[in-house]
């Protein structure tokens, strides 16, 4: 693999950085997110660059452009924390995201509040079903008289002494 010159180097950085400020605007292309690979696509520059690479001796050494990644996640993160996500397929799926959420939110009470209309309905029904009962009893208590006697109805009649009408 050969070696880059240092002016090529420079003009791929500043390529970096336009294509970052571009993304970080809300440029983004379609179909592609905010991330290191529209970074590098849009630079045309290899990923590989952003990304550490190791010495023929198995030791660590950082990438061309790692520094430039860095910066650019940092910036990204800090877009984020301030509420603005630049990349529109990322704010869109998180207002989806909270959509989903409340929607959730109202399907639960609205499951909480169908257990309560169904445990109402029943206990009505019930109730409804033993005054039934209750009034058929009574109708065939009424219906056999040897056990009870059917008190005359005396509308015009006085109340007896010291009674509480």
């Amino acid at each position: 693999m050969s070696r880059i010159s240092d002016e090529t180097r420079r003009d791929n950085e500043a390529a970096i950085r336009h294509a970052m400020e571009r993304l970080l605007a809300g440029d983004v292309p379609p179909g592609g997110k905010c991330d290191i690979k529209a970074l590098a696509a849009q630079a045309g520059v290899a990923r590989t660059g952003f990304y550490p690479k190791k010495n023929r001796d198995g030791s660590p050494r950082p990438g061309p452009y790692q520094h430039l990644a860095e910066e650019f996640e940092r910036r990204l993160t800090e877009l984020r924390e301030t509420g603005v996500i630049p990349d529109p397929r990322a704010a869109q799926i998180e207002r989806l995201k909270e959509q989903v959420s409340g929607l959730k939110e109202r399907l639960a009470a609205r499951d909480a509040q169908i257990d309560g209309l169904s445990d109402f309905r029943e206990r009505a029904l019930s109730q409804i079903a033993a005054q039934r009962m209750e009034i058929e009893r009574l109708r065939d208590v009424l219906a056999a008289p040897p056990n009870v006697r059917v008190l005359p109805n005396s509308a015009g009649a006085s109340a007896p002494f010291r009674s509480f009408s």
